[in-house]
């Protein structure tokens, strides 16, 4: 980047920074947040955790936003005056540090803007995760619980907190199918970008003669739902059964039936939860969980209404994948909805999926 890209990038820079001022009204959010520091500070803030909880991410998620946005502005300003400086003083090195500087920018504003588009319904709250191995045995059972890391591994990097809500484990190795609750601000946000099929391909680990494997597991997302939402569900649709929780042994097996799996019998909705030691803990849970899988359905309906409105075709079955993991005979990790390619597996595994999640949220907004 020569001296003329860098000063038309800085132009471009900062009409993006004039604009998301315009936006933002940053005096509005500094309002609110002083509103809600206010409410911490209530001595009987912390009798409903929810709700209390509900509160700090709304203030996090607005000190983020306010913060980024003053540090990128600040960021702008300071390569200015560089820009400046290597005019009238020709230092190369100061050059390059100055493209590398407006580079960087252009990177933190994308991100910046894609925060600024998660603007749907429920896009800032929690979301739970499930993944459903398909058909394979061990193999699809294996492949869940590396994509589980993965998704752990995310959300720990974007200091998100993991619960996990249900945990069923293979027979050998890997999860039968797992359910977990990422709480954090725009979590179902970014992760409604990971809804589909996952697949793999690779040698298998479990095969003595080290043939290629393809393995296939289902991603479902839904946002987790306050009790303000009013998703109708009749008492007399559930049936509710009870039993005793598995686990990986020792003191954290139970020993009465306090796991609970609750049915709505209308769509064949399946909910399990067992991580509370307390009946009446998980009931509550399943109940969210339960809320949130018929809210997610409504909403499918509503889309394949609009798709057919349009005549969009669309396979669900398994051969409609939305990502392929490929580890053998090449390494390469592939969006079919984006055409969006990663050539280092083990990064991707390590939950660097962000640029994943960019590039299908960003192609959603331009539909």
């Amino acid at each position: 980047m020569d001296m003329t890209e860098i000063k038309q990038e800085l132009a471009l820079i900062e009409k993006r920074i004039v604009d998301f001022r315009g936006s933002l009204d940053l005096d509005e959010k500094q309002e609110r947040i002083a509103e809600l520091e206010e409410k911490m500070t209530d001595p009987e803030f912390w009798n409903d955790q929810d709700a209390a909880q509900s509160v700090i991410n709304e203030s996090n998620g607005l000190k983020e936003q306010v913060d980024k946005f003053l540090a990128m502005e600040t960021t702008y300003e300071d390569l200015e005056v560089s820009y400046e400086l290597v005019k009238e003083e020709g230092d190369k090195e100061l050059e390059v540090e100055l493209a590398s500087g407006v580079t960087q920018l252009i990177k933190d504003i994308d991100q910046f803007e894609l925060h600024l588009l998660l603007s749907e319904p429920y896009d800032r709250n929690n979301a739970i995760l499930e993944l459903h191995p398909g058909a394979g045995g061990t193999e699809s059972q294996d492949w869940a619980s590396m994509l589980l890391r993965m998704y752990t591994r995310w959300a720990e990097k974007k200091g998100f907190k993991v619960e996990t809500m249900n945990y069923l484990p293979g027979d050998e190795a890997g999860v039968k199918s797992v359910t977990l609750l990422i709480k954090g601000h725009n979590a179902y946000g970014y992760l409604k970008a990971e809804k589909g099929v996952h697949r793999l391909v690779r040698i298998s680990p479990f095969d003595s003669s080290g043939r290629r494997h393809t393995s296939f597991v289902s991603c479902e997302i839904m946002p987790e739902l306050d009790e303000n939402v009013e998703i109708e569900i009749n008492t007399e649709d559930l049936k509710v059964d009870t039993y005793r929780a598995s686990g990986a042994g020792g003191q954290h097996i139970n020993t009465t039936d306090s796991a609970v799996r609750i049915t709505h019998l209308p769509t064949n909705t399946v909910v399990t939860c067992q991580n509370e030691r307390s009946q009446i803990k998980n009931r509550e849970q399943a109940m969210k969980m339960m809320k949130a899988k018929l809210y997610q359905l409504k909403i499918e309906e509503q889309q394949q209404e609009l798709a057919e409105i349009r005549g969009e075709q669309k396979d669900i079955g398994w051969g409609s994948q939305i990502r392929s993991y490929v580890f053998h005979p090449y390494s390469m990790v592939k969006d079919h909805r984006t055409n969006h390619e990663i050539g280092n597996t083990s990064s991707v595994m390590d939950g660097d999926i962000d640029p994943f999640i960019d590039a299908y949220l960003r192609s959603s907004l331009a539909l």
